[in-house]
């Protein structure tokens, strides 16, 4: 747990946004697909400059993307103060490297898929809040509300997970920043950063996400973030 009398010293948030898109069919890495005119990106990092306490903002993005001039860039506001970095060769080292430039002064980290453009600012107020509290990592996360089945290798159903115990999690993800060098000093690869944070034994909170903070994966996923913005246009 953290002191509860220790004085802040900022959030650093790692933006992850090197995924290639494949599953979009996009000739572009996904974080720089247009989404309105603009890519994911953009869309991802206007939810920063609302959010109170930021320190410092590491981008992952494709090797040959490092170079803010490249035409891809364009649409896409930087916050104050950001550096952008190359991603590794997989989600995990991709946030390490991430981690790495953060500014050593945070004592908050917030993990954030670029793919969960739309997000709004008050699930990353939410998750900041609860690390502020004393959790060690914190989620956000929605209730399943569809029956969900586990099955074996041959696809045949082997139990049915009381859904009231079930969340879909989403980012960002927030950490004490010890906890989470911790995690990726350990050598362990997972699928997120609470999983990492999991396997050394601590307890991960889950807070209310948000509809809005859905991962745009697909095709049909990018025309939903459309239809929504097109809705919230005046």
């Amino acid at each position: 747990m953290t002191d509860a009398h220790a004085a802040p010293r900022g959030v650093g948030v790692v933006v992850v946004a090197a995924g290639s898109g494949s599953r979009l069919g996009a000739s572009l890495p996904k974080a720089f697909v247009p989404l309105a005119g603009r890519p994911l990106l953009g869309w991802a990092l206007d939810a920063l400059g609302q959010l109170p306490g930021v320190r410092s903002v590491a981008v992952v993005v494709p090797e040959g993307l490092v170079n803010t001039a490249h035409a891809a860039w364009a649409g896409v506001g930087l916050p104050d103060p950001a550096v952008v970095v190359a991603g590794g060769a997989d989600r995990t080292a991709s946030v390490a490297a991430g981690l790495a430039a953060l500014d050593p002064g945070c004592d908050v980290v917030l993990v954030h898929d670029a793919a969960r453009c739309l997000t709004p600012s008050a699930v990353f107020e939410r998750v900041v809040a609860a690390v502020r509290a004393g959790a060690d990592g914190v989620v956000p996360g929605l209730a399943v509300v569809d029956t969900v089945k586990t099955v074996d290798a041959g696809g045949f159903v082997t139990g049915t997970p009381d859904r009231a115990a079930l969340r879909a999690v989403q980012t960002p993800q927030g950490f004490r920043r010890a906890v989470l060098d911790a995690a990726h000093a350990s050598g362990l690869g997972a699928t997120d950063d609470a999983a990492l944070v999991e396997a050394l034994g601590h307890r991960v909170l889950v807070v209310e996400g948000d509809p809005r903070a859905f991962k745009v994966t697909t095709a049909d996923d990018l025309d939903r973030a459309e239809r929504m913005l097109a809705a919230d246009a005046p």
